[in-house]
């Protein structure tokens, strides 16, 4: 390049929503680079979307551009027009058609020599967001960023010398401390190319020797020299260099970074070093504009942001971002996985519903992914999609392809491919994954429609889970049943359908790296205070429709609590599948569905951050990198509710992908929550690779009154590895004695004779009878109830529970024996998961609800597991708990007497 001339600015519009292609009026204007919707350009849209936020000014059909641009302005041999972000284009120079372009990914770019010098003319681009030759996964979906129509990045006309350098490829090789650099030089075909380079974003300088080589044939092929003190790029040393290619004056400068990042033994490598994938999943949501940005500076605050709560890996879904977030993360150190933009089925010729121009489509448009971007460091993985079931063959030759014409990157199939039918491939590097059989399950949570249900669901809250016995399992795991057609029905993104599948393995065990997919998952309550935020044209008015339904049940006065109570279960979930992962010494990394709430599907709030990237508040960056970071030190006991008097024991470990920490000392300290320390233990250690078995500890619990919260709390001295644990104490009670209290399974007459004396009866409900109400699940609800509902229905399975933890009201008298926090909390379990909450939608009178559980913002049920109501003189209180089972647990006998205690007394 030696010159430019930035188009951006005022264009002309006309919106052709019928795609007629003539009688154009332009009689409206832009400013570009933009959207027609977040310009506001169009019809007003009305609707009130519940499953994904509104685009108010959705506009789909054909978007025209026109503008007069000189074509004398630039000084040049070889001149093209660069539209770097973008959907179907056509270019018109004068009413002639110059030609068309499809990518979704990648910029569109038109040769215009025949134009140079020759003044002002027309210049037309019609931008379609109709008509792709795929769906476009997430870059296209009203779930995620829209399928906005417009130009959203560069606009320029670039000049050219007769010779430059095009298609250039740069190949790090860390041992030779060498760069090979290929390119054709269009316009030559014989010079030299001056090449050069210097460091940038690193705390040490380093400027390689300029150096000349000749190209021949229109081909460069050099080996640049970096020399021996040369710099190499990682998470935690993200040095980079401009390099740039000098043909006879025209100059293209590059971003590198020395690395090599491959897999060993089960684990990835960078630079020789084993790394762990601390993976975010990114739908490229951005709500302010609805669009991906295309500037370096917004990447670099999400990413930022991401990096504060300790990820180190991107995982884009069925979409490739703009090469901005590519620098982003060259500059911060991130692993980067783009997908192909496809959710769906790869056939074979002949197959039914065979689409060969899509698959066309798809494999060039990653071919163009790896020209436009393969040369940033952060570009480290490739995937083929997302859930992606059909031929293992074509599948398997699309990647062969990909590694032969690129061999800088690693490659998978795709994001748990065939399901329940995991496999791998030949030319896959990497695994990513849900299980590896029907119920080897490598992530703590699943859909209804997915079941068995993970650790987290079933389990009682605890530390000690990781996945190795299943990736290596002891005895044979159960293989997933095939109907006798050959299909199996599947959860395809909102929807369901019905696949091919060949027989599961229940044997299987990648030898490759393994990727647990999309963990988490773990909702939270709307914060309708986030509605405000939504300044441009996409509109939350999904949130507006769930606040009005929670005003119609007459519980909106419930909402923030609702959303605070309901987020600190979400983060307590989040807590524990982190750290199973984090144990599991076999897997390769983790891809996290979410840090960030997903603006669609129903409207899954899954995050500790909203859609903005703003905190909700319910855990701090520092509080959240203490189960995920690149050192994380832990306590691995059974459960996190103790009874006075016990031993508490636990096992202390390190998970240690910090090159600098080869030693240390350990601190572990036990302390109630009034300050009084019950035991501290101090352990030198020294680092064992990636994994360290430090000590075990043990402390004698003290005899308590009521419930005590107990904090485990532990640290690496002199660094900022620490982590911590909630424990509570519950007092012995030996025997739940129930005398004196007037106890019965429904308001019988003896219950009303005792109610006209002024009495207080307790209603212990048989749950078998029990109508009206829904079971006891403690766990936080999995992504989106109202979506997977209606998904299980499909498949005919269970439906969701549904219900999103509890609110509590700690001041009440009948938990006065019970002490504990608004929110569930793990002494919470026994309780939740032997009752049923009774459904007091339809209650008549006045009533006080005083342990009360939340339900979804799509269901709305008044939920209630224990509440009371006056009645004819008397109270009654309903507690729709099995009491057997609860005196069988310390908890459940201390609840018992709380609650009896309040009936009696």
């Amino acid at each position: 390049m030696i010159n430019k001339l930035d188009l951006s600015g005022e264009w002309l519009l006309c919106l052709d929503k019928e795609c007629k292609g003539t009688d154009l009026v332009f009689d409206d204007t832009i400013n570009l680079p933009n959207t027609t919707s977040n310009a506001k350009k169009g019809e007003y849209n009305t609707e009130r979307e519940t499953g994904f936020l509104t685009d108010t000014y959705k506009f789909e059909g054909f978007a025209w551009f026109r503008k007069n641009v000189d074509f004398s302005a630039l000084q040049c041999e070889n001149l093209k027009l660069y539209l770097e972000r973008t959907r179907i284009t056509e270019l018109y120079i004068d009413g002639k058609k110059i030609g068309r372009q499809e990518s979704l990914c990648t910029p569109h770019i038109y040769d215009l020599n025949e134009y140079i010098g020759t003044g002002i003319h027309e210049m037309t681009i019609c931008v379609s967001n109709v008509g792709y030759k795929t769906k476009g996964g997430h870059l296209t979906s009203p779930d995620t960023q829209t399928n906005w129509n417009g130009i959203t990045g560069r606009i320029e006309l670039i000049g050219y010398k007769n010779a430059h350098a095009e298609n250039v490829m740069l190949w790090c090789d860390i041992h030779n401390k060498t760069v090979r650099v290929t390119a054709d030089i269009t316009g030559g075909k014989s010079g030299k190319a001056v090449i050069s380079a210097e460091s940038f974003n690193s705390e040490k300088n380093h400027t390689p020797a300029v150096q000349s080589f000749e190209y021949t044939n229109g081909k460069l092929d050099a080996l640049y020299k970096m020399g021996d003190d040369c710099l190499l790029w990682s998470e935690h040393e993200p040095n980079l260099y401009k390099l740039r290619i000098d043909i006879d004056g025209d100059m293209s400068e590059h971003i590198i970074g020395m690395r090599e990042f491959k897999t060993e033994s089960g684990k990835f490598t960078i630079n020789g070093e084993k790394t762990f994938l601390r993976g975010k999943h990114d739908g490229m949501i951005f709500p302010k504009t609805a669009f991906a940005p295309t500037d370096l500076e917004e990447w670099l605050r999400v990413m930022k942001i991401s990096k504060s709560y300790g990820m180190n890996h991107y995982r884009y879904h069925t979409c490739c971002p703009p090469e901005a977030a590519f620098v982003a993360a060259d500059m911060l150190g991130i692993y980067m996985e783009p997908q192909l933009p496809f959710w769906g089925t790869i056939t074979e010729e002949g197959e039914e519903n065979h689409n060969q121009e899509e698959q066309n489509f798809l494999v060039e448009e990653g071919f163009n992914m790896l020209k436009f971007f393969g040369n940033h460091p952060s570009y480290c993985m490739m995937s083929m999609g997302n859930e992606l079931w059909g031929s293992k063959k074509i599948l398997n030759d699309i990647i062969g392809g990909y590694k032969k014409f690129d061999n800088r990157h690693l490659y998978t199939q795709g994001s748990n491919n065939f399901q329940w039918f995991p496999n791998v491939i030949e030319n896959d590097d990497f695994f990513v994954g849900v299980r590896l059989a029907n119920d080897r399950l490598i992530r703590g949570s699943y859909a209804m429609c997915d079941a068995p249900l993970g650790h987290i669901q079933t389990d009682k809250p605890a530390a000690n889970h990781d996945y190795d016995s299943i990736i290596r399992p002891k005895k044979q795991a159960s293989s997933t049943e095939i109907s006798e057609d050959g299909t199996v029905q599947i959860q395809y993104g909102t929807t369901m359908k019905t696949v091919k599948a060949s027989e599961a393995d229940a044997d299987f065990i990648p030898e490759v790296p393994i990727v647990t997919h999309e963990i988490g998952q773990y909702e939270t309550y709307p914060n309708f205070k986030e509605i405000e935020k939504y300044t441009g044209s996409l509109k939350a008015r999904n949130f507006e429709v769930f606040r009005e339904r929670l005003e119609e049940k007459g519980l909106l006065p419930l909402a923030e609590d609702y959303f605070k109570c309901s987020g600190k279960l979400a983060v307590q979930c989040y807590k524990e599948e982190m750290e199973a992962v984090f144990r599991s010494r076999l897997l390769g990394g983790f891809q996290i569905l979410d840090i960030q709430d997903f603006s669609g599907q129903g409207t899954a709030l899954v995050g500790v951050l909203d859609a903005f990237m703003d905190s909700k508040g319910l855990i701090t960056d520092s509080e959240w990198r203490e189960f995920c970071n690149d050192a994380v030190v832990m306590a691995r006991f059974d459960s996190y509710v103790l009874e006075a008097g016990s031993s508490f024991k636990a096992h202390t470990e390190l998970c240690n992908y910090r090159p600098d920490l080869k030693d240390g000392k350990l601190i572990c300290t036990l302390t109630l929550e009034n300050g009084d320390v019950i035991g501290k233990v101090e352990k030198d250690f020294v680092s064992e690779g990636n994994y360290t078995d430090i000590c075990d500890v043990e402390f004698t619990l003290p005899q308590v009154t009521k419930n005590t919260k107990a904090v485990l709390a532990l640290e690496i001295e002199g660094t900022d590895i620490r982590n911590h644990y909630d424990l509570w104490v519950i007092p012995t009670v030996e025997k739940t004695d129930i005398s004196g209290a007037y106890i019965f399974n429904e308001v019988n007459d003896e219950a009303e004779s005792l109610l006209k004396q002024g009495k207080t009866v307790l209603i212990v409900p048989d749950l078998s009878k029990l109508e009206n109400s829904i079971e006891g699940f403690y766990c936080q609800d999995f992504w989106c109830y109202h979506m997977f509902c209606i998904i299980s229905q499909m498949m005919k399975k269970p439906d969701p529970v549904g219900t999103m933890g509890l609110l509590i009201d700690t001041e009440h008298p009948a938990l006065a024996g019970f002490a504990g926090e608004k929110y569930s909390t793990p002494q919470w379990w026994e309780i939740v998961q032997n009752s049923r909450s009774v459904i007091l939608d339809d209650f008549k009178g006045e009533k006080n609800v005083i342990v009360r559980t939340i339900d979804n913002f799509d269901r709305n049920h008044d939920l209630s597991l224990l509440y009371e109501y006056e009645k004819d003189g008397g109270k009654v209180v309903v507690c729709s708990c099995d009491f057997e089972k609860l005196s069988k647990s310390p908890e459940g006998r201390a609840f018992i007497k709380s609650v009896v205690d309040y009936v009696r007394n």
